[in-house]
């Protein structure tokens, strides 16, 4: 056996075998599990609860792609034909958030985002509010957080997909008449379809199941699928629904995975042509 098949079944296979194991199972008192087959977790995952928060956190997930992609393509496309000898500096600059601690970087959201935050601070001494704008604790700040959280996994393929096109493409459509909007539309974006895709699927899967953020900067009203998860686990100690729902979760990640690989598979367009 090979290292990484090693390592894909220990902590991958194993791992996920144990939750579909327990996922049939059956909730005894106080938090045990009584080792009998049931299918009454799933029948659980129609609960209107559930599947309110479900709907909420697919929602800001797919927010969150929409942002990342039109903030991402134009960083993305800056730094791929206007950034020179500058390239790697500047990509240098979107990786190095990750330098810092993740619950760091959140923590300081929270303190700009605060009713006696840097924001609200600097809004009220200037006048332009009489009152704390309530920035945290909704779904808003949420939001902002997922952005900040993935906009970088978003830059990094679409530039990627943008530094490898082929530059006389586009001097071909603007010899035949093409407007840079046209240009833009008709063949960049075209042909870069493979890194749109690549970072979609990079930012949507992990936020959907994101737990950190909304539980720092949502709290109870802006709940995401993560933390509804991590509470049967942990709150409610019933691991068989637990396990349930993460198999539902995990359905639809590797379902969007699936149909990424028929869209495009993480090739470029003008790589399929060729």
């Amino acid at each position: 056996m090979s290292p990484s098949a090693f390592w894909l079944l220990v902590f991958t296979m194993i791992p996920m075998g144990i939750v579909v194991y327990y996922s049939f199972m059956t909730r005894g008192p106080w938090g045990t599990i009584i080792f009998e087959f049931s299918l009454d977790s799933y029948r659980q995952v129609f609960d209107p609860l559930f599947l309110k928060i479900m709907g909420r956190s697919f929602k800001l997930a797919a927010l969150t792609v929409v942002i990342c992609l039109a903030a991402g393509y134009l960083i993305a496309y800056w730094i791929a034909f206007y950034g020179g000898r500058r390239k790697n500096l500047l990509l240098f600059l979107v990786i190095l958030p990750f330098w810092t601690s993740y619950l760091v970087r959140i923590y300081a959201w929270m303190t700009l985002l605060s009713d006696h935050g840097l924001i609200n601070t600097f809004l009220t001494e200037w006048g332009l509010i009489d009152e704390p704008l309530p920035l945290l604790h909704n779904q808003y700040s949420v939001l902002v957080g997922l952005v900040y959280t993935y906009l970088p996994f978003m830059i990094l393929p679409l530039y990627a997909s943008l530094d490898r096109l082929d530059r006389s493409v586009l001097e071909a459509a603007a010899d035949l008449g093409a407007t840079a909007r046209e240009r833009f539309f008709k063949v960049t974006v075209p042909l870069t379809k493979g890194g749109i895709l690549s970072g979609s699927v990079l930012v949507f899967a992990p936020s959907i199941g994101e737990f950190l953020v909304p539980e720092l900067l949502g709290g109870a009203k802006a709940m995401m699928v993560g933390k509804f998860i991590a509470l049967k686990f942990i709150g409610l100690r019933h691991w068989p629904l637990g396990s349930a729902y993460s198999l539902l979760l995990l359905t639809m990640i590797l379902a969007l995975i699936y149909l990424y690989m028929r869209a495009g598979g993480g090739k470029d367009a003008y790589q399929e042509q060729q």
